[in-house]
């Protein structure tokens, strides 16, 4: 039994064990793994900018000594801290994912935003600093786009108030209530790319399309739902809608079953009317799961594309054209994967500043309410 606790004592460092020698080790494993980390992606970034020429044509020795650093990085939390350091390494490695997966990407990317780099072009990358930052900035059609995408983000409060109707009606005891709540939620099981085919090809076709067909009995003699800028830009926003709102109306009919029906028999009690009941009771206890439901829209929003890529290209004129789609655009088209990453950073950046400003300015109603 005795020789049993020693063996299972091996593994259990204390503080006090951790010597001054242990400590100066540990930290060598650190700044040596980094500093070898450092040294290859410098002498990697020089050979790719065309300083030297180390005859590498990727970052395979970069990945391998982020993997060395990493796992030197390991070793030495349990060396410089024990039991403590173990604890760590639960968590470490994920983190460590997490930054070869998003952070080195990004810093990639962001070499190429600042390189000149057209695919047809015979000279290759070259480096141009922020160039593409002053040409995006004046790019008339960039700014477009991203003016369309505040217009897109916008009407998600029409979306929102016809998805809070739905989701009241689904919520009340009416017929075939299951059966609704299944039919209104195809539109969500479908591709955009399907949806694009399915309304903006077919049945909003000019010639033949059953809607045109509607439109002419109507009186309209040349229908042309993709011909006008504001027409065009309202047919993006309401496919994307049709095809969205099911998610917001399952997100908010998921709320209103949450509510406890005695704070309705309450108020009703004390002779409060249906939209006094729905403005003092229903909509205060609602917020939290709106907020969250707008937000993640917003989320999905800014990522459109596949509409406005199958039925308009961007057009009448980048009309309806958003900023995912004119990136793609000028990539697939131009071929100028600079330039097209460089928007794709400006971009990426406006994001990450509007989604914290609003995050913050919701903050106090995404709270429960009591």
């Amino acid at each position: 039994m005795t020789s049993m606790s020693a063996m299972s004592e091996l593994h259990i460092v204390t503080e006090d064990q951790i010597t001054p020698e242990r400590t100066r080790r540990g930290k060598l494993m650190i700044r040596g793994g980094l500093a070898l980390l450092i040294a290859t992606a410098l002498a990697q970034w020089a050979d790719q900018a065309g300083l030297v020429d180390l005859g590498r044509t990727s970052w395979r020795p970069t990945l391998y000594a982020f993997c060395l650093f990493a796992t030197l990085l390991c070793w030495a939390q349990v060396v410089l801290h024990g039991e403590q350091g173990k604890r760590t390494l639960f968590v470490l490695p994920a983190a460590l994912f997490v930054v070869a997966l998003v952070v080195f990407p990004l810093i990639f990317g962001l070499g190429i935003a600042m390189s000149d780099w057209n695919l047809a072009s015979p000279d290759g990358r070259k480096f141009n600093g922020l160039d593409n930052l002053w040409q995006a900035l004046e790019d008339p059609f960039y700014l477009n786009a991203l003016w369309n995408m505040v217009l897109y983000t916008a009407a998600i409060l029409v979306e929102y108030v016809i998805a809070f109707g739905l989701a009241l009606l689904l919520n009340a005891e009416i017929r075939a209530r299951k059966f609704f709540r299944v039919a209104f939620l195809l539109p969500l099981m479908l591709s955009p790319v399907a949806v694009s085919w399915m309304i903006g090809k077919s049945m909003f076709e000019p010639r033949f399309g059953p809607m045109a067909r509607l439109a002419r009995t109507l009186g309209w003699d040349n229908p042309s739902f993709f011909g006008s800028p504001e027409i065009a830009r309202a047919m993006m926003m309401i496919m994307d809608a049709w095809t969205y709102i099911p998610f917001m109306m399952i997100m908010l009919l998921a709320g209103l079953q949450a509510i406890p029906k005695e704070l309705h028999e309450a108020a009703e009690v004390d002779g409060a009317s249906p939209w006094r009941r729905f403005w003092e009771v229903t909509f205060p206890l609602m917020l939290p799961v709106s907020i969250t439901a707008i937000l993640i829209r917003i989320i999905f929003k800014l990522k459109l594309a596949d509409i406005v890529i199958n039925i308009t290209s961007g057009g009448p004129g980048g009309a309806t054209d958003t900023v995912t789609s004119f990136i793609f655009r000028e990539y697939r088209d131009r071929s100028n994967v600079g330039y097209g990453t460089m928007l794709a950073f400006i971009y990426l950046v406006l994001i990450v500043i509007a989604m914290t400003a609003l995050m913050k300015l919701t903050a106090r109603w995404s709270r429960p309410q009591t």
